[in-house]
């Protein structure tokens, strides 16, 4: 790679949700609540995902609304950490 070629920072995916769970040690589960339409019947309906995310402070509590963003695999299930805590 040249000088001039200089490579752009990757994008990661980020969410906003709510903290669903906080019990385990520096990890906490998020809910993602997504809103799609449905092909045939063209009406909204709602889907939520929970996520494992990272919390390396153990900031967040139980019902506080959170943005984390996309890493690489810490473990099993987690792929997350926390960016930003809203407190609600």
């Amino acid at each position: 790679m040249t000088v001039s070629q200089k490579q752009s920072p990757k994008m990661h995916r980020m969410f906003t949700g709510v903290v669903v769970s906080a019990k385990e040690d520096k990890t906490i589960h998020v809910a993602v609540t997504v809103q799609k339409l449905h092909p045939k019947y063209r009406k909204h309906f709602d889907t939520t995902k929970t996520y494992a995310v990272h919390d390396e402070k153990k900031q967040a509590a139980l019902g506080d609304t959170v943005v984390f963003e996309e890493c690489r695999p810490l473990s099993k299930t987690k792929r997350w950490y926390l960016k930003q805590i809203i407190r609600s």
